[in-house]
């Protein structure tokens, strides 16, 4: 129950409600015109009032961007949660609500203190609290599902939003989702069923747009047919697998370049140490064999040559031939001194590199043994690369293949679960038959209040969700229209009470009964009067005072309904913020 509202502007109409019926009037005057009836007495924005204190949004088209009224502080004192409570908010400081009076403990998100010591909360935080309190929504819903505004908006409607279209609609920009999953809530349905609805619709929509994109040639080559893409992404994750396993088994040595090149100086060591004693044995060959040649000449020739030389020699006096003998016998075991002592020096030389080469060659084992068993860093880097370049080409195969895979089979996927969720839908309305009954029966009886020809509701199973409509005879005319809006939105009302659900209030301007009959708008206000008093739920209405009934119901007392503030357009501070604005 919303028990007043008032605003820090100085002429500003505070409005006290009571329980059951009010009715807010304002006085018309003939001689107004169409710019001082733009924003005239103000009936309309009492909902606007109402939304941005229960959490709307203060949009770029709001009465509340006006400058006469941001800096100004709006309130309200109502009911929450079996608690009263008063809360206040500014325009130009939307996000967040003053908590002025009233028990908070019951709430599922408790307000905070500010800097100044005011107990606040944030818009955000508030619209959970109301969502909790009035719907039992959790502080958390899943996307498309129930929102806290827009189940709000069915009890009171704004004709800004153009909320008086038909009965199903609370705003012309409303979604198709929205609509479902939010009148299936209020009714009793299931309402995930229309929620995953959306999904499909969602995904049916990425489908198209892909559709499009490959059959106007946008993704060229990106996306073929799935058994070459299936084949190119199996030899890409087998690739990938191999390098993985290597790198796993990989063993980084960090001198790897280091003994790499240690190893090829053993080895250039190695084949100068073999060239060497190739060298030194053909040295020694040739060293053995001039040993062998060098044997001492017979005495006999000795003496001849000895002969010879005196001959030849005349006028020489020559030693004694034994002195010339030992001379040359001397001569000749120096040579073989000479030569054996080569022999004896290549034959060390030989055993020396022959001992170096093995200590190269056991060092070079080694050294190959611990490369063949290790890698370098920089060729671990080289595989790593090269893995996360395969594992790259993986994925883009990958959401190729599941793009066309979803190109050739999604279709066929959505219409299954298209056809799975009418089955749960059907499902579901045989399971909550007694909830549907209970609107059908609801919406009839107040439609047959109105009307000789009762109105009836249907809600079907479509092939798109579930499908709301009313039918009442002469439907197209505006007055029939907007009495279809009244019947609907009283049963919402009637069922929410009777489960202790909802907001408890009900609020519709003067627009609703744009077209009416006043007899019927008699009768309209009795029922709703009657219904209110019954439920305990509260039901607040704008009228011009020249669309007022004149007759009523018998047992009707009308003008006791009507509240004493009235809102006039005859001055500028008539209305209901005190002032003309816009």
């Amino acid at each position: 129950m919303i028990y007043q509202v008032y605003s820090s502007l100085p002429k500003f109409k505070k409005l006290r409600f009571p329980a059951g019926l009010s009715i807010l009037v304002a006085d018309t005057t003939p001689q107004a015109t169409d710019r001082q009836t733009r924003n005239r007495a103000g009936k309309s924005s009492l909902t606007e009032i109402l939304h941005f204190l229960l959490g709307g949004n203060v949009e770029k088209d709001s009465i509340f961007r006006d400058a006469a009224l941001r800096e100004q502080l709006f309130g309200m004192q109502l009911d929450l949660g079996g608690q009263t409570v008063t809360v206040e908010r500014v325009p130009d400081s939307p996000a967040v609500l003053e908590i002025v009076a009233g028990e908070h403990g019951h709430w599922p998100v408790q307000p905070s203190t500010d800097a100044k010591g005011k107990l606040v909360i944030r818009n955000s935080l508030w619209k959970d609290v109301l969502g909790g309190l009035f719907f039992n929504l959790p502080e958390s819903v899943d996307r498309f599902g129930p929102r806290l505004r827009s189940l709000l908006s069915y009890f009171i409607r704004r004709e800004s939003a153009s909320a008086f279209i038909d009965p199903f609609r609370q705003s012309e920009d409303q979604q198709l989702f929205d609509q479902q999953v939010a009148l299936s809530y209020l009714i009793g349905l299931d309402w995930r069923i229309p929620q995953q609805w959306q999904a499909v619709r969602e995904r049916e929509k990425s489908l198209k747009v892909l559709r499009e994109a490959a059959r106007e040639g946008t993704f060229g080559e990106v996306i073929s047919n799935t058994s070459e893409l299936r084949t190119s992404l199996t030899v890409a994750e087998a690739h990938a697998e191999e390098l993985r396993r290597n790198l796993a088994e990989f063993s980084v040595l960090p001198e790897y370049r280091d003994l790499e090149a240690e190893a090829s100086e053993l080895t250039r060591q190695i084949a100068q140490h073999l060239d060497n004693n190739t060298m030194d044995r053909q040295l020694l060959d040739d060293l053995e064999a001039s040993l062998a040649d060098e044997a001492p000449p017979p005495s006999v020739r000795l003496e001849e040559v000895y002969r010879e030389a005196g001959i030849v020699l005349p006028g020489v006096t020559l030693r004694r031939f034994e002195d010339v003998r030992a001379f040359h016998e001397s001569v000749l075991a120096n040579r073989q001194s000479y030569l054996e002592g080569e022999i004896a020096a290549a034959r060390q030389r030989i055993s020396e590199c022959e001992g170096s080469i093995r200590r190269l060659e056991t060092r070079r084992a080694q050294i190959m043994s611990l490369l063949q068993s290790h890698g370098a860093l920089d060729h671990f880097a080289k595989l790593q690369s090269e893995l996360g370049r395969v594992e790259q080409e993986v994925l883009s195969l990958r959401h190729r293949y599941d793009t066309a895979e979803a190109l050739e089979t999604g279709k066929t996927e959505l219409s299954l679960e298209r056809h799975q969720l009418l089955l749960r839908l059907r499902q579901d309305h045989r399971e909550q038959a007694e909830a549907l009954r209970d609107a059908i029966l609801t919406f009839e009886q107040v439609s047959k209040s109105l009307y000789e020809d009762a109105g009836s509701l249907h809600v079907s199973e479509g092939e798109n969700g579930p499908k709301f409509d009313v039918k009442i005879h002469g439907r197209r005319s505006l007055g029939i229209k907007n009495m279809q809006i009244f019947c609907f939105d009283m049963m919402l009302m009637n069922l929410c009470a009777r489960r202790k659900t909802g907001p408890r209030f009900l609020v519709h301007d003067s627009h609703l009964f744009d077209g009416v009959d006043t007899r019927q708008v008699a009768t309209a206000l009795h029922v709703a009067a009657a219904m209110a008093d019954e439920l305990g739920f509260q039901y607040i209405v704008t009228m011009n005072s020249d669309a007022l009934p004149q007759k009523t119901p018998e047992g009707f007392d009308l003008p006791k309904h009507i509240l004493p503030t009235r809102l006039t357009d005859a001055t500028d501070d008539g209305g209901l913020f005190g002032l003309r604005f816009g």
